[in-house]
């Protein structure tokens, strides 16, 4: 189970990765960083993706409160992940679900020439499954 920093360096393997983060939507802080920042600052991003976050998971037009957990599912964050696709790159945050209270996500920005999205998607659940917060 890798901690924050082996979660992000898995996460830089995939083709095309240019950064990636990991960040708390509460406060928009980065808890990890790897790789570049679209803006060249990896706080100024993970704040702006962190109102993105927000946004998805607090508004009910995109996570309705009245939407229950499939049976057999456990409760966890109301959106699994979001998709912004630019004309040059595509940005992919990945919620994390925690054993405690939290708002993490994973925020992984890929080339959109050499990056491949359902690759990207399926990696980050995997890691965000996996991912041992310390």
């Amino acid at each position: 189970m890798p901690g924050i920093d082996e979660c992000l360096l898995e996460a830089m393997a995939l083709p095309g990765a240019k950064g990636a983060a990991l960040v708390d939507w509460s406060s928009g802080l980065a808890l990890g960083t790897a790789g570049d920042s679209p803006v060249g600052d990896h706080e100024t991003t993970a704040a702006e993706t962190a109102e993105l976050a927000r946004a998805a998971a607090e508004y009910e037009s995109f996570a309705p409160a009245d939407e229950a957990p499939l049976r057999g599912e456990a409760a966890g964050p109301p959106v699994e992940d979001l998709i912004v696709t630019t004309r040059t790159g595509y940005h992919v945050l990945r919620f994390v679900e925690t054993s405690f209270d939290s708002s993490v996500f994973l925020h992984l920005w890929l080339d959109r020439a050499d990056g491949n999205l359902a690759l990207a998607r399926h990696k980050l659940r995997a890691l965000a499954e996996g991912l041992v917060l310390r």
